[in-house]
Formats: C-alpha cells, sequence, structure tokens
C-alpha cells in the first residue's frame, strides 16, 4: 500500500506530482494520516497468486480544515501563520503541527509568529512533541523558538525527539516559532506536536532580574542565573519585591561563581529579609513549608530529576546563612497560593581555594588552624592537586597552646621558580625565589615573627618545628600573573613542647672549642620515636665578647636532595649570628669529600638545629667542629692578623684561637689547614719524661719503706731473744759471735731475697706492703751521757752487742749492784765518735 497525504488535486495524474506518503506492507499498520489539504489518496497493489480474502480495512471522515488555520496565514506557504490577542478568545488558542495527529509531512517549513501587546507576554506549552530524533542538536526534523518576532531575535531553544512539560516564555510581546522537516523518503510516522498558547499581563515582570545585575533565562516566565565578575557580591529577591509575590509561581536562580583554569570560587547566601507563609501541621514529622517555600541547593542541581535532594527548605520568617559546596549554587522559589513579601538574600562570590581549616571570614585565602580544636591534619595550596591560581597571596596560621609546638611536615612541594634556581644550595632565599614562593616563619608572643626561609621550585622546605616560647608557625604562599604549578601539600601535628635543646643537644658559652655529631653516628640517626611526628637536636654556642665561631663541618650526610626533592625527611639548619632577622641555612644530601663546608659567625652566637620526621629512613649524619676564633672586625677575618694574647696561636689562615687547642687531636684552625696539630712530637716526648719520673719517685719511696720494715724487724728479733733469757757475758764469745753474724748474714740474704720479690710485684701491678711490725713490751730509759766530763752515764738497760775495748755491755738489771762509771778512753762527747764506738765489734761495723 501506498500513501499520498499531500495531494493538492483530485485528478489521478496529479499523484505523479505529489510527495509520496511511504510504502506500508506486513502486518503492522500506517499510522493515522490527515490531509495537507482536501484530498489523500491510497494505491493497492498486489499479485495475480494472493489469495487471502482480509487484507486491510480502515475507517476516514472528513473534518473542518479551520482548526488548524491558527492565525493569520502568510502567504506563500501552507502553515505560516500570525497570531494575535485579538484573533483568540480569552488571549489563548491552540498550536499544532500539520496534519497533527497524523504523521507530519516531508519537506516541510511551518512559521508562527506571536505578536502581543506592549505590558503582554506570551507564554506558550507543548502538551504533546513527537518529532524524528536525528541527535542531540536536532539536525533533521525540529521545532526552533525565538524570544521575539522574527528568527533574528534571540533564540530560546532547539527542540527535537520527545518533550515533556516543555513551557516557555518570551522576554517581551512577542515569540516566533519555526518548524521544519527534511525532503527525505525515510519511513517516519513521527505525529509533529500541539499546544496552548497565552498572552497575559499577570506573567512575572522581569525588573527584579534585570535592576539587580541578574540575567533572564530566556523561555522562562522568572528564572535568572546570576554570573561571578570575580568576587563581586550583589542581591537576590523574590519576584515583585518588596511588594507581595504573585501566587502559583515558580522561579529558579542559578548563581554561578568562576570555573576556569585560573579561578575557582563559591557562592555565601546571607538572607537580609525573609517572609514566606507557612502551614502549621499537627505532625511534627511533616514539613512546614507545604504551601510556599524556598529550596536551597549547595552543590547547583539544573536537572529536574535532582530538584527532590534539596539541602535547605525556608519558609516563615527564617534567615539563613549557607555556602555552596562548589562554584554553583541553586535555589527553587515556588509561591504557593498564600501571598507574603518574599526574600532579599545577599551574595558573595568568594574564590574556593579547597585548603582544609578556618578560612577568614572575609574570604580572603587565610586559614587557621587552632591547636584546640584539631591536633593534627593537612594542609595544602589553593585547589591541590590542580594547579594554584596565579596572582594569589595566601596565609596558613598555626597556633599552639601554651604548653605545646607544632611541626609542619612537607609530602609534595612544586613551586614555580625561575630557571636559574641555585641547584647547588637549593631553590631558596630571595635570590632565586621571586617569581612564585614558599616562605615560613616562627610566630611570637609580641606579635613578631622571625622568617625562617623562602622556597621555589622543586626543593621542599625541611621539617620545621616551633621553638619552646613561640606562639607557632605561620606559612605564606605567593603567586604571580604568569605560569602556575601543582604546590604543596603537608602535615601539622601539635605535640607537647620539648626544652631548649630539643630531644638532644647542648648549650655552650665560655669554651674554646667543641664537636657536635647526629644522633649515633657514624651509626646513622633514625626516625622519631613510634607516634612522634619529629626529633629536633638544638645546639647554640656563644662566644665570649670581641670572638667569633668557626664552623666547619667535616662530614656531612643526610638523606635528601636539594636540587631535585629539597629536604623533606630530615634538614640541618644554621643560624650564624642568632641575634639577626636572616634566615638559617637549610642543608641536607651529601657533601662530596672535595667540598669544603665552613662558615663564620657574624656575632657572638650560632646556632644549628638537625630536624629529622615520621618519614625518615635514616643516613650516617654529620660530624661538626665548632671553634672560638678571635674577633677582626667587621667582615671576614682578616689575613695576617696578629693574635693579642701570648695564649693565642694563629693558624696558617690567619685565624687566631685558643693555644690549649694545639695538639688536642681536632683540626680547628678549618678546612685545609692543620698547623694546630703539626710539630707536636717534642710535647709528646715531655710527657713521658714526667711519667718516668713519677714512676721512679713511686720505686724509691717504696724500697725506704722497706729498709725501714727490715731495720724494725730485726730489732725486735733482737729484743725477743733478751727476753728469753740470754744472760750478761763479760767476755765476748767468739763462738756465739761467729753464729750470730752468720746468722745476720743470712737475714740479709732473706732480706735481699723479700727485696727481689717486692721489685717483681711492682713490676707485675701488685704493691705487697709486710705487716708493720709489734711495738716491745717495756721501753728503758735512753742512757745518760755526761758530755763535759770523762765519765759516761748509760744508766740502767739492756745494750746487748756493744763493745768497748773488747767488754760487752750487758743488762745492769741483771745485778742491781753493778754499774759502769767511767769509760777511759772517750777524751770528748761527740755523738758521731760515740756511735762509732758502741757500733764496733772486732773492727768491723755492723
Amino acid at each position: 500500500m501506498d500513501i499520498y497525504s499531500e495531494v493538492q488535486s483530485s485528478e489521478p495524474a496529479e499523484l505523479i506530482n505529489s510527495p509520496f506518503g511511504g510504502r506500508y506492507c506486513g502486518t503492522i499498520p500506517p499510522r493515522q494520516r490527515i490531509s495537507m489539504y482536501r484530498a489523500i489518496a491510497i494505491s493497492f497493489f498486489t499479485n495475480k497468486n494472493l489469495t487471502t480474502p482480509d487484507l486491510f480495512e480502515g475507517t476516514f471522515r472528513f473534518i473542518n480544515a479551520s482548526e488548524y488555520e491558527i492565525g493569520i496565514p502568510i502567504a506563500g506557504s501552507p502553515c505560516s501563520y500570525t497570531i494575535t490577542p485579538s484573533l483568540s478568545i480569552n488571549k489563548t488558542g491552540v498550536l499544532i503541527s500539520p496534519t497533527y495527529p497524523g504523521a507530519y509531512p516531508k519537506d516541510m517549513s511551518c512559521t508562527y509568529q506571536f505578536l502581543g501587546e506592549s505590558n503582554q507576554r506570551v507564554r506558550l506549552e507543548f502538551r504533546d512533541f513527537d518529532l524524528f530524533f536525528g541527535g542531540p542538536h536536532c539536525p533533521f526534523d525540529y521545532v526552533k523558538v525565538y524570544d521575539g518576532p522574527d528568527n533574528s531575535s534571540a533564540l530560546i531553544g532547539t527542540y527535537c525527539g520527545q518533550q515533556r512539560n516543555l513551557v516557555l516564555y518570551s522576554s517581551e510581546s512577542s515569540l516566533f516559532v519555526h518548524f521544519f522537516t527534511l525532503s527525505r523518503t525515510a519511513n517516519t510516522q513521527n505525529r509533529g506536536f500541539k499546544g496552548i498558547y497565552e498572552f497575559s499581563e499577570s506573567f512575572v515582570k522581569l525588573d527584579f532580574i534585570r535592576e539587580n545585575d541578574g540575567i533572564h533565562i530566556r523561555g522562562s516566565e522568572c528564572d535568572q542565573k546570576i554570573l561571578s565578575k570575580k568576587e563581586s557580591t550583589g542581591f537576590v529577591l523574590s519576584p515583585n519585591y518588596p511588594y507581595p509575590y504573585i501566587p502559583k509561581t515558580v522561579c529558579r536562580y542559578f548563581i554561578y561563581g568562576m570555573q576556569d583554569a585560573q579561578h575557582l570560587e563559591r557562592v555565601r547566601l546571607e538572607f537580609t529579609a525573609f517572609n514566606i507563609p507557612k502551614v502549621e501541621h499537627k505532625d511534627k514529622s511533616e514539613s512546614n513549608c507545604t504551601d510556599g517555600y524556598l529550596k536551597v541547593y549547595l552543590k547547583g542541581q539544573e536537572t529536574a530529576d535532582a530538584y527532590d535532594k534539596f539541602d535547605y527548605e525556608l519558609c516563615g520568617n527564617e534567615t539563613q546563612r549557607v555556602v555552596s559546596d562548589g562554584p554553583r549554587l541553586a535555589m527553587v522559589f515556588s509561591s504557593g497560593e498564600l501571598q507574603g513579601r518574599g526574600f532579599k538574600g545577599k551574595y558573595t562570590f568568594e574564590t574556593e581555594y579547597k585548603i582544609p581549616g578556618t578560612a577568614a571570614p572575609d574570604g580572603t585565602c587565610s586559614f587557621t588552624y587552632v591547636s584546640a580544636s584539631k591536633k593534627r591534619g593537612e594542609l595544602n595550596s589553593p585547589r591541590y592537586p590542580s594547579n594554584y591560581p596565579s596572582d594569589t597571596n595566601c596565609s596558613y596560621l598555626f597556633l599552639a597552646e601554651s604548653n605545646e609546638q607544632v611541626t609542619i611536615v612537607f609530602d609534595h612541594f612544586k613551586i614555580k621558580a625561575d630557571g636559574n634556581a641555585n641547584v647547588t644550595a637549593g631553590a631558596y632565599g630571595s635570590v632565586n625565589c621571586f617569581e612564585d614562593w614558599l616562605e615560613m616563619y616562627v610566630v611570637y608572643r609580641d606579635n613578631n615573627d622571625r622568617f625562617l626561609g623562602r622556597y621555589c621550585g622543586m626543593t621542599a622546605p625541611g621539617p620545621v618545628e616551633s621553638p619552646r616560647g613561640a606562639v607557632g608557625l605561620r606559612i605564606t604562599l605567593h603567586t604571580d600573573q604568569e605560569n602556575v604549578a601543582s604546590g604543596f601539600k603537608a602535615r601539622y601535628f601539635f605535640e607537647t613542647a620539648k626544652s631548649e635543646i630539643g630531644d638532644c643537644g647542648g648549650n655552650f658559652s665560655n669554651e674554646d672549642s667543641g664537636i657536635i655529631t647526629s644522633p649515633n653516628y657514624p651509626a646513622g640517626y633514625k626516625a622519631p620515636g613510634r607516634g612522634m611526628a619529629s626529633m629536633a637536636c638544638n645546639w647554640l654556642m656563644t662566644a665570649r665578647p670581641g670572638y667569633k665561631l668557626s664552623i666547619h663541618f667535616e662530614h656531612f650526610s643526610l638523606e635528601g636532595d636539594p636540587a631535585n626533592r629539597g629536604c623533606p625527611a630530615a634538614v640541618l639548619r644554621l643560624w650564624v649570628n642568632v641575634e639577626s632577622d636572616q634566615p638559617p641555612l637549610e642543608l641536607c644530601g651529601e657533601k662530596p669529600p672535595i667540598e669544603q663546608w665552613h662558615y663564620i659567625s657574624t656575632g657572638q652566637t650560632a646556632r644549628i638545629s638537625f630536624t629529622t620526621s615520621d618519614k625518615t629512613v635514616g643516613a650516617p649524619g654529620f660530624r661538626i667542629v665548632w671553634t672560638e676564633i678571635q674577633d677582626s672586625g667587621p667582615g671576614p677575618p682578616s689575613i695576617g692578623l696578629l693574635c693579642e694574647s701570648t695564649y693565642h696561636f694563629q693558624c696558617e689562615v690567619g685565624y687566631c684561637i685558643s693555644d690549649k687547642l694545639r695538639c688536642d687531636g681536632v683540626k680547628n684552625c678549618g678546612p685545609n689547614d692543620d698547623s694546630d696539630e703539626l710539630h707536636c712530637t717534642t710535647k709528646a716526648q715531655a710527657e713521658d719524661h714526667g711519667v718516668l719520673i713519677i714512676t721512679t719517685l713511686l720505686v724509691v719511696s717504696f724500697l725506704i719503706c722497706l729498709l725501714c720494715i727490715l731495720y724494725h724487724s730485726r730489732r725486735k728479733r733482737r729484743q725477743q731473744l733478751h727476753q728469753l733469757g740470754l744472760h750478761r757475758n763479760a767476755h765476748y764469745d767468739s763462738q756465739t759471735s761467729a753464729t750470730g753474724l752468720n746468722s745476720s748474714r743470712r737475714h740479709l740474704q732473706s732480706g735481699g731475697a723479700s727485696i727481689a720479690g717486692s721489685l717483681h710485684g711492682i713490676n707485675s701491678g701488685t704493691l705487697i706492703i709486710p705487716p708493720a711490725p709489734l711495738p716491745p713490751r717495756a721501753m728503758h730509759q735512753p742512757p745518760h751521757i755526761c758530755i763535759s766530763g770523762s765519765s759516761l752515764d748509760l744508766g740502767p738497760g739492756n745494750y746487748p752487742g756493744i763493745l768497748i775495748n773488747g767488754d760487752s755491755l750487758e743488762d745492769s738489771s741483771s745485778t742491781s749492784n753493778d754499774s759502769i762509771g767511767s769509760i777511759p778512753f772517750l777524751n770528748d762527747c761527740e755523738t758521731e765518735n760515740l756511735g762509732q764506738h758502741m757500733m764496733q765489734a772486732h773492727g768491723e761495723t755492723v
């Protein structure tokens, strides 16, 4: 079956000139057809073998053509009209496509021009819409609606396919609709569209949008969008504000912040007036905003199926301050049947930095981190991990409690830097970082900040720990107007404050020199203890007035790479003058053996701080020799400076150091100068002679003590022999004397053996001292010797072994009447002669 529904003449021959409407077979019947003009032609073809009795069946009827004449026809087109309010009943009417609801014709172009009065707006509602869908941009059949009298006006939209709830409004008093279909033979049977139109003065006036920098969304009654002008502010109002709004009105508000490669904003909205009547319900679970309401969507929903997921539903006299989750915020206002004054709200576009922390109330890039709120957390550059925006300044303030310190550890760092950055010492400092940079400060209670350093490039700052007594730390980020990078990400920790020297370190003053090493050097330092964010060692050196400090790095090996990634895990900071505002030198990596790291303090003080983080792996560490040197005035010490005192030693390089440091095994003159450790042999020999003298004195003293002991031992023995019954003998017994002499010789020989044994004990490291002899049982009065006369009165006593002219002097106590009156050969009373004669036996001195 072939169908022709656009036949302009009833003559059969005209079918050749009529557009072909389609060929159908099988069991699926064609859709309903309505003629474009006065006639429809149907052509049926079958072969001679067909025997089926029932092939097709249908109905037809003639209808009034005026139903499709919706306005004043436009000459030259079978389906174009001009529609005005005077042609309509109650200013409303029906708009249908040609041949609706039958399949619309091909190769058609129909226009509908709605011209209202000056104070009117046009409303067009499509209740049925079915066109061939050729894609999202409608390249085949479509309906275009223009906000004006012709197709040169602003386009409201292009529609195809199937549309539901399509309601369009003109902004002014006119509207233009263009229906277009392609010329083709495809077997499509879409039915077109049907709708109603209305001219009215009661539609919402758009002055409340235009007067507040809003943009009316074409085709809507009162929807508007507000676009940011970079951190701009303005007001949103309900329709007809401050007068009561129109009932049964729905207006949508779309507030859009900036969002592109360089900008990202969010919306802050605060209502200054709000009045939408609410309905009280006995059931508390039911919303009171069942008549009029204002719904707020913080994610900026734009699709119809998302409007049931609102964040706030406001009615009554509520006021609310809201902030969008992203760059968009949406609101839906429904007035219901009860009237109210509506609302007025102030919006502010503020840059969305996507930085965790407490933002400043003025919307600037300032964030505060307070220990009382959170003990640890994260921070990052704006929009991280995306690139940070250009021409931006951000501040991060960390405030610790009075008994706390704050530690910051960087995990990622990439700030745009100039290509001439000094990669040898790291890309930091005002000389290298003059485009984009990050700076760190120590904050004290007197509102003074101590500058720590400026960083850029790939050189991440080392872990930093606020010193004891400080309020906390502050970080600032500056970007210029050209080029950007990914920025940084870091972590912060609030922990109990440590001492001034931290976990290790020291405070040195009035000392000539010292050695500073990292913990466990050279075995290697380790990461902080479990649960600790950092480990810090602080050394403070103070020279005497008129002196400076020489600081020489003999060995240095810390994890890190200043040129490529900085010092994120461990760092050493050196202040050559603690009192100045100059930032410290920041060091990590490994010192090549051929390089000499040597620094001179600019004042009397210097400070070294070694800090490791919780991601420390470990390395051998460092050994630093510091020495107090004579100050030669401003600038570096001059070569050839004459030392002020004889107690100073002048190094070859010109430094004056304490003479005590000579030959101490430490090179105190600095790199490539070991003059203080040269010619130390003489001094070493003198020290050896001193040891020898002391040893000799000890041996002599021991021998003297030993002789004294032997003497007292012999005397005691003789006293014991006398007490055992030795009697007086007037004549000397030569045999006994010989025996006694031999015994004395044997005693001396045994004594000699004792001496040898004692000397052996000294050599073996053990000193053996014999016990002291016991005192005698009775002490006799010493003899009396007359000096002036020729008599010698020895008095009573015991004098064994004393011979005078061959006679022995015996104890007078054995015979009380015996006495010795005189010794004829003593002509004088010299003590030496007396002792000599008394100790002679046969002319032999004992």
